[in-house]
């Protein structure tokens, strides 16, 4: 651990934009100090400088599946997957998501513990901390209900596609009972632009009522009824969804008609909160943990901005 400062254009810090300067002071793994203007760093603290960039929290993908290899088939295939080999594959996923601003994750679904086990042995620094659900939590007989952890009281909902035999479609109604109770819903949208999806997997999303169109339809509902959103990718399952890929998430909540701010709190200090880590993640403020990106432009008027990592810090070491 080293005292370092950052010196950018503005700052997200979690809930709103910050402009006009901005200097963040790291020291033994926290925030200690965050100054407006253009102030000069105190003596002895190596400052970088990015005239254009802005700083945010480090990201939160709420929803990963860091066993699975992205690869096609991913879940399926981990039945084979031998139980010696799945240590390495959670450490490259978490390598992908830190490369791209995360610094947080949340895993919902690994094979017999594998992903609560490498946490327990493993206390690192050097890789984004790690929030893992073991089996996943489902409805009675629902999606993956045969993994374990059927329930019938929630406070979080993932996907929230609302599924019907008449198709796909966020009933409005549902948006508000989901508004009125506080539920927190991770809606997984983007994928990797350049991989094309295969014929067949779209055919049979078509089959359900899902395509691209539903799912920002469902998410823009859930928005404009005041839902308490957080961002997931639901990174792993295959090709389109690789490690890493939350800002093409972000990207999805503003095609949707989300405003850019919104999808960034969604991705920081909500995303925190929603894993139990609000008190010390998710804000650029004195005394939280410095776990930061840097990016190149203002993601609040572009939220493509994302895509343009310029640095990473997790526990206020910069990310090599």
């Amino acid at each position: 651990m080293t005292k370092r400062a950052i010196r950018v254009a503005r700052m997200f810090d979690g809930e709103r934009l910050v402009d006009g300067g901005v200097l963040v002071l790291l020291d033994d793994g926290r925030i200690v100090d965050v100054q407006r203007g253009r102030d000069e760093a105190p003596e002895g603290w190596p400052v970088r400088e990015e005239p254009n960039g802005t700083v945010l929290p480090g990201l939160v993908d709420a929803h990963v599946h860091l066993c699975a290899d992205a690869g096609p088939d991913a879940l399926g295939r981990l039945a084979e997957r031998p139980e010696t080999d799945l240590d390495a594959v959670v450490e490259t996923s978490l390598r992908a998501h830190l490369a791209a601003g995360v610094t947080t994750v949340r895993d919902l679904g690994d094979r017999r513990g594998a992903v609560l086990r490498w946490r327990a042995r493993e206390v690192r620094d050097d890789l984004p901390t790690v929030v893992a659900s073991g089996a996943p939590v489902t409805t009675i007989g629902g999606h993956c209900w045969s993994m374990g952890g059927e329930v019938s009281g929630v406070d979080g909902i993932e996907l929230c596609t609302c599924v019907t035999a008449a198709g796909a479609h966020v009933p409005d109604e549902v948006a508000d009972r989901l508004a009125a109770s506080g539920v927190a819903v991770c809606a997984t949208l983007g994928t990797d632009p350049a991989v094309v999806t295969p014929p067949e997997v779209v055919a049979m999303a078509a089959r359900a009522g899902l395509s691209a169109a539903t799912l920002r339809d469902g998410a823009a509902t859930l928005h404009r009824a005041g839902v308490r959103l957080v961002a997931g990718s639901d990174a792993g399952l295959g090709p389109a969804k690789p490690h890493g890929i939350l800002p093409e998430t972000l990207v999805e909540y503003v095609a949707c008609g989300i405003p850019a701010t919104a999808a960034l709190v969604a991705a920081t200090s909500v995303g925190a909160e929603v894993c139990g880590l609000g008190r010390r993640k998710g804000r650029v403020r004195p005394g939280f943990e410095a776990d930061l990106l840097v990016v190149d432009g203002d993601p609040t008027s572009d939220i493509s901005a994302l895509r343009r990592p310029l640095a990473v810090y997790r526990a206020g070491d910069p990310v090599r």
